[in-house]
């Protein structure tokens, strides 16, 4: 909203000698002699600039001006701050809808991850929600991600699980004093070897046990 001080360039506090030579300026400035080519233009300016100095070169309708102004103002503030008010409301009421219908197409797309859908059906099952391509596509894969890593991890735990159990079987198998069969291959053996066949024969000859 431009005002009658900045019509003629000046601030709300500007003295009546800045207001007269701010006047003097813009007059000349458009004046519609001096501006050939744009005279409407021109002469639309200059009586505008006419009418801001005959109410701010007056001491009472300045202050009349002044005080209308003010008020004008508050009561245009208070209103924008009512508009502001208005569309953050709405658009926190946007964004919790928003965050609601996603929640409820992850669920969803969990859900059939779960029952062993795989990727392609996950997203023909968004895009028949409503949900639009994109967001379906990235929900898609992220679910879909999520539930390999899962199953994935869970195979793993599996295997774990079943190499404990073949260990305590063999455990439990193994007869009290018996050694663990690590432990009887890794333990030095100090009793003789029996003879074979080329032990026996290298003996014969020679004498001498290898």
């Amino acid at each position: 909203m431009a005002t009658l001080y900045a019509k003629l360039g000046v601030t709300q506090d500007a003295t009546s000698e800045e207001i007269k030579r701010a006047y003097r300026r813009a007059a000349m400035k458009w004046h519609p002699d001096r501006n050939a080519g744009q005279e409407n233009a021109a002469r639309a300016a200059f009586q505008e600039i006419k009418d801001a100095y005959a109410i701010l070169s007056d001491e009472a309708q300045r202050k009349v001006y002044d005080a209308v102004y003010d008020q004008e103002m508050r009561r245009w503030d208070a209103l924008q701050r009512r508009q502001q008010e208005v569309e953050a409301a709405r658009a926190r009421k946007a964004q919790a809808a928003a965050e609601a219908k996603y929640s409820q197409m992850v669920g969803l797309a969990m859900r059939f991850a779960d029952e062993g859908h795989n990727r392609d059906v996950l997203f023909g099952v968004l895009l028949g929600r409503d949900c639009d391509a994109d967001t379906a596509q990235r929900i898609a894969d992220s679910v879909w991600a999520l539930q390999e890593s899962r199953r994935a991890a869970q195979a793993v735990e599996a295997a774990g699980m079943a190499d404990a159990s073949d260990k305590a079987d063999a455990e439990e198998a193994r007869p009290p004093h018996a050694e663990p069969a690590a432990a009887k291959h890794d333990k030095p053996s100090h009793e003789p070897r029996p003879a074979g066949l080329f032990d026996s024969l290298w003996q014969g000859f020679f004498g001498v046990r290898s």
